[in-house]
């Protein structure tokens, strides 16, 4: 990503999207999110970046958090190291499931709640303990072999090249239910994995879940199904009574366009000549259908959170994650496509975020605005994790490949300093 222009009178760390302005977010989001740490792993954030007693300490939230502090370690934050190590005490500690293997959902101070193993928790366990080994953290190996052995032995299905979805407490039932959502960050996490490991099997069947997105996407109008049975045919339909769903809503979810346009890229970059015929152009793909059904579809500035299979939208609320994904992805095919249409969209949404998303006053990013660009809770109360935001910091400087933790080498962290 090239760097925007700097004007006579201009102040870099001023400018939205400049690499001072996003170093300087980096330290404010992390600022931001020491405030987690919680004797069982990394907390709910409120608004105020307060820890909310309401919610148990959840698996996918002390995952990203450890994930997002071990890139601080690799970035030389000053005490990160230790909060990283917590991070993964409490993944091989009070998350860990000793009697049945894997993880549970979430803990309170009286043991689990809820029982079942999830592909979505699972691969932000693999995310985590490979940003870890990376950083050195102790410990992180071991987790590392026993989150991929999980995935081995419970999620990855070889007949599809595919994970499948949930399974109950004892790993013997099956939920029929098969998502996209968990794939995406499956191929995220595996990616990670093959960097840090040195085995390519998991970049390999990162490639063969791009490739049936691909195929899924494109005859889907470029709109990402996301609800599937048992045998992968999409239920369209899927939470229609539901729309605004957390993690599961009906329709096309805008920011999953944009998130797989950019993992697309970091597929064909880590695999080169073995990568799957035709990422770069389906990842061009699913941005414009993003972009063209998500940004200001109702006449106004930010990004809709669903449409339906026509492009309408559904729920207009704007969540942050979504702006997080989109300058990713217009980062990332900027460098790869050299196109200055990606630049433009990069500067006008790190403007838009500037403005609306990012609280100067409590820290951190609203995790939810309204239609107006009022903050809003009506999906996401509070401020759980920067993952998202702290990942959009830094995704704009780096290649597509290796994935962030093994792109962070001390010479590349020097650069980003300077």
């Amino acid at each position: 990503m090239s760097t925007p222009v700097v004007r006579p009178g201009d102040i870099p760390g001023d400018i939205p999207g400049h690499p001072a302005y996003l170093a300087a977010e980096r330290d404010r989001l992390l600022d931001f999110a020491e405030a987690s740490r919680h004797p069982l792993g990394f907390g709910w954030l409120d608004e105020r970046g307060q820890l909310d007693g309401t919610h148990p300490v959840e698996l996918y939230l002390t995952c990203r958090m450890t994930h997002v502090i071990s890139l601080g370690v690799l970035l030389g934050r000053v005490g990160a190291a230790a909060l990283a190590e917590h991070g993964v005490t409490a993944l091989a500690g009070s998350l860990r499931d000793q009697e049945h293997g894997g993880w549970f959902p979430a803990v309170t101070a009286s043991g689990p709640t809820g029982g079942t193993k999830a592909a979505y928790g699972h691969a932000f366990v693999v995310l985590a303990a490979s940003s870890a080994v990376a950083a050195g953290v102790p410990g992180a190996r071991d987790l590392l072999d026993d989150a991929l052995a999980v995935q081995e032995e419970h999620f990855f299905d070889p007949a599809t090249g595919l994970v499948v979805e949930e399974w109950d407490a004892a790993w013997r039932v099956l939920d029929p239910y098969r998502g996209m959502n968990a794939n995406m960050h499956t191929v995220e996490a595996y990616l990670a994995a093959a960097d840090v490991t040195g085995d390519r099997r998991w970049a390999e069947r990162a490639g063969g879940m791009a490739a049936r997105l691909v195929a899924l996407a494109g005859g889907n109008g470029w709109r990402v199904p996301e609800h599937f049975d048992a045998d992968w045919n999409p239920v369209l339909d899927y939470n229609r009574d539901r729309p605004a769903h957390p993690f599961r809503p009906f329709g096309a979810t805008v920011g999953h366009g944009l998130e797989w346009s950019r993992l697309l890229l970091s597929v064909d970059a880590a695999l080169g000549d073995d990568a799957p015929d035709g990422l770069v152009d389906a990842a061009t793909s699913l941005f414009d259908r993003a972009v063209t059904d998500g940004w200001a579809a109702d006449g106004t500035d930010g990004f809709v959170y669903t449409t339906d299979w026509d492009g309408v939208p559904i729920v207009r609320a704007r969540m942050h994650w979504v702006l997080a994904e989109a300058v990713n992805a217009a980062a990332t095919l900027h460098r790869v496509t050299g196109a200055s249409r990606y630049r433009d969209h990069y500067d006008r949404w790190w403007v838009y975020a500037d403005r609306y998303l990012i609280d100067r006053t409590n820290g951190s990013w609203h995790h939810e605005l309204d239609p107006s660009g009022a903050p809003a809770a009506t999906v996401w109360p509070g401020k759980p994790d920067v993952y998202h935001a702290f990942q959009a910091t830094l995704v704009p400087l780096l290649p597509p490949a290796p994935a962030l933790s093994s792109a962070l080498t001390p010479d590349v962290v020097t650069r980003l300093m300077g």
